[in-house]
């Protein structure tokens, strides 16, 4: 069974992490188009058009295979994840119904006419429509990260158990639940800093050649000054979400920052360690006074508590959640005893603790003290994975901050002096890769750190999985991994073609390729 469970996250994890490549680019590349459209429809400088229709080339490029990526992505969830869907389905299916709608009624619409209509309509039609691409695809983004913020913190939705599922209860309470709202403008800004990333690279890679000098230029200042400002926005969302995740899954925050034993305030922060698992201790650890206070839960006078007196927590609840299965059990023999309804919905709360246990029985009433104790034992992750993933992301985050803030100053404040700081131009260019980095490593602390839930405090991913055989699921996995590998080569073949091209991929022929022989 663990075999089926791992094979089945594997495979998740390799198309999510193929898709996500795709989409940070997606969302950040539509502002930046409205941006230099916009410059060109108040300026009616035909260089920002130039601008707007080459940038769009790449990032439709990359749409397009990101569409084609994710098609697979909710698929899974009846193929691999038949059990979660049945339990859950009728809340995690609403976000991503109108998702499919946003994605393909309106952002995939708007995305033909934004390429299709240029000399079929008005300069200011024609940025409404790059406008309504921005739109649809942040609220594509929107409602998955609203489904995936529910999967974090359960808000809105209610055990039932005469259907043995769960229930949506208030649909406005899943929509505007803090942790998805914090997960959505989070991963929304480090989608506008990876374009941003994305084209200051680019432009500068062109004006270390110098080639196409003010299309360069332009592109180089818009992207700083944008990327500036959601670097910016990406540390300020990026704390919201860490004092979410204090309050709401405080499993994954000690896993996170290696806190075995609670902490009395004012807090440390540890800078560098390496967790041990078995020994519930760090190795080495080296930490920084009242830091771990200022940014864990924004206040000197409240412990932190450790890993520890979370395990002691959880193994109680695992023993309530025991309980309240037997009662079920009892109810499915006598479902006339309504009684027994109230009293499991007034501990509905600690039944997904109670299935942590059929992992190791399947009749609860059997579990043993030593089930009880592993079953709590594996409500906190792995601690150091999290603690180098979670600093590995935020290392590359203050990169970026640092990176355009010396972009900006020297690109607006210096004039020129951008083009003369070749150290600056070349570390742009190599820092192009780091961005779906510190995504990547992000959604892993995001999603590992859940585990053991697939929804946080309500099922177990080891209840979630269908009924595969491994071979089903090895034979499935290597054809997406395949399949997936042989996009993402037709991708970056197509991304460095018109990249070295640059504008002279337009055929308007005035730029670097299509001049220089004259």
């Amino acid at each position: 069974m663990e075999t089926l469970v791992d094979l089945s996250r594997l495979q998740f994890a390799i198309t999510a992490m193929y898709h996500f490549i795709f989409v940070p680019l997606t969302l950040g590349m539509t502002w930046l188009l409205v941006i230099m459209e916009t410059i060109y429809v108040i300026t009616g400088k035909p260089i920002y058009k130039d601008m707007t229709k080459f940038w769009g080339k790449l990032f439709g490029i990359n749409f397009a295979i990101g569409v084609t990526t994710g098609l697979t992505m909710e698929f899974q969830f009846g193929t691999n994840w038949a059990y979660y869907s049945h339990y859950v389905g009728d809340i995690f299916g609403v976000p991503l119904a109108i998702e499919g709608l946003m994605a393909f009624f309106l952002e995939s619409t708007f995305i033909g006419m934004f390429f299709f209509a240029w000399d079929r309509v008005s300069k200011k039609q024609h940025l409404l429509f790059t406008v309504l691409v921005a739109i649809g695809s942040n609220l594509s983004a929107l409602w998955i990260l609203v489904a995936n913020g529910w999967m974090q913190d359960s808000a809105g939705t209610v055990f039932n158990p005469i259907t043995m599922r769960m229930e949506l209860s208030s649909f406005f309470a899943v929509l505007f639940s803090p942790v998805a709202q914090a997960k959505f403008f989070h991963t929304t800004c480090a989608g506008y800093v990876t374009a941003s990333v994305f084209v200051l690279g680019i432009s500068s890679f062109y004006l270390l050649r110098k080639q196409d000098l003010p299309f360069a230029r332009r592109s180089f200042k818009i992207s700083a000054l944008f990327g500036l400002f959601s670097s910016i926005a990406v540390i300020i969302m990026g704390d919201q979400s860490g004092l979410y995740v204090y309050h709401a899954q405080p499993s994954k925050l000690v896993a996170i920052e290696g806190i075995w034993n609670t902490e009395q305030a004012p807090v440390s922060w540890s800078v560098i360690a390496w967790p041990d698992r078995e020994k519930h201790e760090n190795l080495f650890d080296v930490r920084v006074p009242y830091v771990g206070s200022l940014i864990l839960n924004h206040n000197f006078t409240d412990p932190v508590k450790g890993a520890n007196e979370i395990i002691a927590e959880n193994k109680d609840k695992i023993v309530k959640g025991q309980q309240v299965l037997l009662q079920l059990e009892q109810f499915r023999k006598n479902p006339q005893d309504t009684s027994l309804v109230a009293e499991i919905k007034a501990n509905s709360e600690y039944l997904g603790y109670g299935l942590l246990l059929k992992k190791y029985t399947e009749n609860v009433a059997n579990a043993t003290p030593q089930m009880i104790d592993q079953a709590a034992e594996d409500t906190v992750p792995n601690s150091w994975p999290l603690y180098y993933s979670f600093r590995l992301m935020a290392a590359i985050g203050a990169s970026f901050f640092l990176l355009f803030a010396l972009a900006s100053w020297y690109s607006f404040g210096n004039r020129d002096a951008y083009e003369r700081k070749n150290w600056l131009l070349k570390w742009a260019l190599w820092w192009i890769p780091t961005p779906w980095i510190a995504c990547w490593a992000g959604w892993f602390v995001a999603e590992y750190g859940r585990q053991p839930w697939t929804i946080f405090g309500i099922l177990p991913t080891y209840l979630s999985t269908s009924s595969l055989s491994s071979g089903e699921l090895i034979f499935s996995l290597t054809g997406f991994f395949l399949i997936y590998t042989l996009l993402l080569i037709v991708e970056l073949w197509l991304m460095f073609k018109y990249a070295r091209l640059g504008p002279s991929s337009l055929g308007t022929g005035k730029y670097h390729f299509e001049t220089r022989g004259k």
